[in-house]
């Protein structure tokens, strides 16, 4: 029999369930997707019931299985996201989605009261970002529905729901605490003068560690359960794990999000303008982030190649680099960097280009990849600072040879690598709670590295 922990990994689109064995190889493997439903507005949102279902089939079906002995669950989820529960543990609402167009006649006074956004942003490192700063989804719930929040027993964001689920023990839990939602202060290192003034500290479950776990019973079994983490937060845990220098990870998919957890200068108010943020590592330290949509941007334009030169969408998966076409583009490139400067890195650049100006599909391609990594530069020094020497890349574009090779070029003085690893989140939600299920030492070897040499001195 192997021992095993089980991690369950929701994302938006899928929901995944991994046993991993003590040396963090996927022994198991289930994922569905459920049929979205839609909250008393009509704007739609999580079906909350049929992830609870599935929770509970799925341990059913591992635990039913011989060959594994289940040690310890634990829990990562996308953020952003309360379950209000009663005494009795029951929704009293939809699970709201974090999209969800947030009433200026809510928001406007209530920055008033407290300061101004700017002054607000800095103090809890969040951008104005709605309904995407969870705090004010539950400060929505009080004004709008004051019947709802005086039976409330906990707000608790969904990765600790679904601890709270097996475990029936409710917690916080720092990452999602800390992931733009407006609730902490990252000067003062606690919860906001808003959170206790507006009386919503009542609302919040006790705080504890991230590595911590409790011990619970599915008929007939004895494992131990951790608190749950915020995914962004979860996928950093294999590098911090792995690698001591200072580094940064730019972690790619629709957004890539340039993530330094050796950055601990508080954010100025020109960053917030620029979309950076803060999140928090389980070991509750602030990282510093900024982000670009550019995985979107990525996938829009190259339908638009594809289209302009009758190609097909699939063939820009596998690129290769072009060394030359990059030196061609740049030295006849009439659209000015000023476009990338501060105040428009989420704008396209590209989009405004005519295709018919290239002479071929591989050209106009090289020229997207060159417009994005500009906009990636910028991006990612907003966050970069002396001490460190590494950029990992994980995600999507870590695999596009275009893509690393002008990161590469773009910053000389500094190691990039292609990192791969099979499931970065749900291993980092495995590796918080290491000591309290496994034998082994930490694995050294979970993240595979490609180097990637910069060809130039530089083409910035």
């Amino acid at each position: 029999m192997s021992s095993v922990i089980a991690i369950f990994d929701v994302g938006k689109t899928n929901k995944k369930l991994f046993l991993f064995d003590e040396q963090y190889n996927i022994v198991f493997e289930k994922s569905a997707k459920f049929t979205e439903t839609t909250d008393e507005d009509g704007d739609i949102c999580e079906n909350l019931e049929s992830l609870r279902l599935s929770v509970f089939d799925s341990l059913r079906e591992v635990f039913g299985k011989k060959e594994f002995d289940i040690k310890a669950i634990n829990f990562s989820t996308y953020g952003a996201s309360f379950v209000y529960i009663d005494e009795d543990g029951q929704p009293l609402t939809p699970l709201y989605n974090y999209l969800k167009k947030y009433p200026e006649s809510l928001s406007e006074p209530f920055y008033e009261k407290y300061g101004g956004e700017k002054k607000f942003s800095l103090e809890t490192a969040s951008p104005v970002l709605g309904s995407l700063n969870s705090g004010m989804q539950l400060y929505r719930i009080k004004q709008e529905k004051p019947e709802i929040f005086a039976q409330m027993k906990y707000a608790l964001h969904l990765p600790q729901y679904m601890s709270y689920l097996i475990s029936g023990i409710a917690h916080t839990d720092i990452t999602s605490i800390g992931c733009h939602t407006a609730l902490w202060n990252f000067e003062k290192n606690d919860y906001h003068e808003w959170v206790k003034r507006e009386g919503l500290i009542d609302k919040l479950a006790p705080l504890i560690s991230s590595d911590v776990v409790v011990p619970s019973t599915f008929p007939g079994n004895t494992y131990s359960v951790g608190v749950g983490l915020h995914d962004s937060s979860a996928a950093l845990i294999p590098y911090l794990v792995s690698f001591h220098e200072p580094f940064i990870l730019i972690s790619t998919g629709t957004w890539c999000i340039s993530m330094n957890p050796f950055n601990d200068e508080p954010l100025t108010s020109g960053e917030l303008e620029l979309d950076c943020l803060c999140y928090m590592t389980y070991q509750g330290k602030p990282v510093k982030a900024s982000r670009l949509f550019a995985g979107y941007e990525h996938e829009q334009q190259v339908k638009r190649i594809a289209d302009h030169f009758n190609t097909h969408t699939a063939k820009y998966r596998s690129v290769p680099y072009d060394a030359d076409i990059i030196a061609s583009l740049k030295k006849k490139d009439q659209l000015s960097k000023k476009q990338v400067e501060a105040g428009k890195l989420h704008e396209s650049i590209f989009a405004q280009r005519n295709l018919s100006s290239f002479a071929n599909d591989v050209e106009a391609y090289h020229q997207l990849l060159l417009d994005i990594i500009e906009q990636q530069y910028l991006i990612t020094r907003l966050v970069l600072n002396d001490s460190v020497k590494r950029i990992f890349v994980d995600g999507g574009f870590s695999k596009n040879a275009i893509y690393m090779n002008l990161l590469a070029a773009y910053f000389p003085g500094l190691e990039v690598f292609a990192a791969s690893m099979a499931q970065a989140t749900a291993v980092g939600t495995a590796l918080s709670i290491h000591t309290k299920w496994n034998t082994k030492a930490l694995p050294n070897d979970i993240i595979e590295l490609k180097y990637y040499a910069s060809a130039h001195p530089s083409i910035v």
